[in-house]
């Protein structure tokens, strides 16, 4: 009897011992288990934070493209307005002088006089064009000025600008400078004219189709159509 009592010791402490040892791998294996559920979600979340970045360079790339077009044209409309206020300056003086010098000649007017009417005409005329070109380049290198620049931008997005739109404000800081640099290399003159259609086009992306993506891409349209 004495004899069995070493033994019956040893068989509950490898009895303990076991126990023991299988609680700490279920306790490892849950470890693991657990870390493996968490690399999953994680690697599941990538493709929607790759999605999800997409989008927003996408929406960022659009405000660019939008502000750029909707700046550029309030310059270039200012502009045209001069140059075509010079050229009709021009034509009616030319229209002028062609005029009297047709009346001297219908009404038997010595043609020194119409001489004179026409060659004051073709001097007039291609002065004032002289003083007008000179005047419309003076006006380009004003419109394309930083301060004249702001000023579009301030008179294209007055909203934005009352309410001190960070947003907005850290995207005309991004354009200001490249849009002077396309202006003043392209020249205003031949800078092409953006139409309201094509502004209509760029705010359609911000307000319909991004917001589209953005619920398409949602956890909650994963595996569904979208209708």
């Amino acid at each position: 009897f004495t004899m069995c009592l070493p033994v019956a010791s040893t068989t509950d402490g490898e009895g303990k011992s076991a126990t023991t040892t299988e609680a700490l791998d279920r306790h490892a294996l849950a470890d693991l288990h657990q870390s493996r559920d968490d690399v999953l979600a994680e690697v599941m979340k990538a493709p929607k934070r790759r999605i999800d970045n997409v989008i927003t360079n996408l929406h960022d790339s659009v405000h660019l493209l939008l502000m750029h077009a909707v700046v550029a044209e309030d310059v270039r409309a200012r502009y045209s307005k001069r140059q075509w206020e010079n050229r009709m300056q021009e034509v009616s003086s030319l229209v002028l002088g062609v005029g009297l010098s047709a009346l001297g000649i219908h009404f038997d007017v010595p043609l020194q006089f119409t001489g004179g009417v026409v060659a004051a005409t073709v001097i007039g005329v291609g002065g004032m064009h002289w003083f007008n070109s000179s005047k419309l380049k003076d006006a380009e290198e004003q419109l394309t000025s930083i301060e004249e620049l702001s000023a579009s931008f301030q008179r294209t997005h007055p909203q934005e600008v009352s309410e001190a739109d960070e947003f907005y404000s850290a995207i005309w800081a991004r354009i200001r400078d490249p849009l002077r640099l396309s202006l003043w290399r392209t020249g205003l003159s031949d800078f092409p004219a953006v139409s309201k259609s094509d502004v209509a086009k760029l705010q359609n992306i911000l307000d319909q189709e991004i917001p589209r993506l953005r619920r398409l891409a949602s956890p909650s349209h994963h595996g569904s159509k979208y209708t």
